[in-house]
């Protein structure tokens, strides 16, 4: 059993591409190009300087990139907590019980809509081959244990699709004169968040304009929100 669950370890690392992956990294990337743009957006609304801003920016981007990747470690790694418990709690069980969880398992393929002597057959040849794997599956709907490395890279993941989106607002607010800013940012954060949109949008088989649509009223919402706030305030 030890060797079935080293093996299962093993093979348990998602590939790069992974759609689920991509619409992650762009949902960072949007958190990070409105958090940043918005905050620049409300200090320029109170009238600061070049100087101020670019701090304001830096600080921002270092500190949601901060956020972002453990928000995010702490989500894969409970993940990962969770998936392990599930192994043991199988692994015991399959040993404890076998012809339990063999009639658990056909049980749980007569549900799917086999009859009962297939669903049988089945059970028998999956538990013959990897009954744990079969038994995450059935039970628990784990088909791939995240490794501690898909724990490390989802969180510097996280973390480097947030710096990528900040790095807009921040690259003009670093360019732009102080007046042009405002619009210079509203403008360009539109785009980005246009093409984040399209890739998420893409990357998870949604309905790319309420996607988009959706995005845009967010963001620019609230960067409006945010510079109305500096301008009334101060």
């Amino acid at each position: 059993m030890i060797r079935a669950i080293a093996e299962l370890l093993r093979k348990s690392t998602p590939a790069l591409s992974d759609p689920a992956e991509r619409r992650s990294a762009t949902l960072a990337a949007n958190d990070g190009i409105i958090a940043t743009a918005g905050i620049l957006e409300g200090l320029a609304g109170a009238g600061a300087n070049e100087t101020t801003l670019v701090m304001a920016a830096t600080a921002a981007t270092i500190a949601g990139m901060l956020g972002a990747g453990g928000a995010k470690w702490a989500e894969a790694a409970t993940e990962r907590e969770a998936q392990l418990s599930a192994i043991r709690q199988e692994a015991a069980e399959i040993r404890r019980q076998p012809q339990a969880e063999l009639s658990e398992l056909a049980a749980y393929y007569e549900e799917k809509g086999l009859n009962p002597q297939l669903a049988h057959e089945v059970a028998t040849e999956l538990m013959r081959r990897s009954p744990l794997k079969a038994q995450l599956e059935s039970e628990h709907g784990i088909l791939a244990v995240m490794s501690s490395a898909d724990v490390i890279r989802a969180t510097v993941g996280s973390a480097f699709a947030y710096a990528l989106g900040a790095a807009i607002p921040l690259s003009i607010t670093i360019a732009v004169p102080v007046r042009l800013e405002p619009g210079v940012i509203l403008a360009a954060v539109a785009v980005a968040l246009t093409l984040t949109s399209i890739v998420g949008a893409r990357a998870g088989h949604l309905n790319i304009p309420f996607t988009l649509l959706r995005t845009l009223v967010i963001g620019i919402g609230t960067i409006a929100v945010s510079y109305l706030a500096g301008r009334i305030v101060f």
